[in-house]
């Protein structure tokens, strides 16, 4: 099999200009192509094993991509009920304990029935309801308190 012809005016085995009918695209900014017929890469000096750049080769780069993901915080809503958490002290996966402590609507609500009339003894039922006071989550394993609810 033969080789095919050269190209018509071009006897010395170059390739074919560009045509103009497919328009080159243009590279990043400050990038210049080399001149028509000269290697895109420079070539290696004598002397230096790797050439101008060592030991790289070209079209090869090495590239370290930093993935930064946001950090977030949990943050728990203490209610009435008991809630599941990871206890900070402990570092326990556990469902919390709770009980009530005297808060201040257990003072208000006292206050208040006082001065409506009724200061004999009726004043004191808010201290009997736990729908009044203040409720405290702590950590079954550790007994620390990992969270309070404050009714007011």
């Amino acid at each position: 099999m033969a080789a095919p012809p050269p190209y018509p005016g071009n006897e010395k085995g170059m390739p074919p200009p560009p045509n103009p009918a497919y328009p080159q695209q243009q590279g990043p900014a400050g990038y210049s192509a080399p001149p028509y017929g000269q290697p895109a890469y420079p070539q290696q000096q004598q002397g230096y094993p790797g050439g101008q750049y060592g030991q790289q080769q070209y079209g090869q780069q090495g590239t370290t991509v930093v993935v930064s993901q946001p950090a977030y915080t949990v943050v728990q809503h203490f209610r009435e009920s008991p809630v599941r958490i990871k206890c900070q002290f402990c570092q326990a996966d556990v469902v919390t304990s709770t009980f009530y402590e005297t808060g201040t609507l257990t003072w208000v609500a006292c206050f208040v029935i006082a001065i409506v009339g009724c200061w004999i003894g009726c004043c004191l039922i808010p201290f009997c309801m736990d729908a009044c006071k203040d409720v405290v989550h702590q950590c079954p394993n550790c007994n620390q308190q990992v969270g309070r609810y404050n009714r007011m």
